[in-house]
């Protein structure tokens, strides 16, 4: 899989959890997977320090949610071990 480079140039501690992802620029953002929602879907970036943003597809300019490397590696393994299936019910 080809990873692209990470795009933010915003200082790391101007980056905080819940701040405008407008801030963080237009570049860089990806869909890392999509379904059958009609394109409502969440999108990531891979920040500079190695910090992972994610916002909501829908709106672009609302809040980023930014997480550590290690934070989104324990939601990922939970999620496909299975730890997030009530939220499917």
């Amino acid at each position: 899989m080809n990873h692209p480079e990470p795009q933010s140039h915003t200082p790391r501690s101007l980056v905080y959890n819940g701040m405008p992802a407008r801030d963080l620029g237009s570049e860089g953002w990806h869909k890392p997977w999509s379904g059958g929602n009609g394109g409502n879907c969440l999108e990531a970036m891979k920040l500079a320090d190695g910090r992972i943003a994610v916002r909501q597809s829908t709106d672009p300019d609302g809040p980023a949610l930014i997480y550590t490397t290690d934070e989104m590696t324990a939601f990922i393994q939970g999620a496909k071990a299975g730890a997030a299936d009530f939220l499917l019910s």
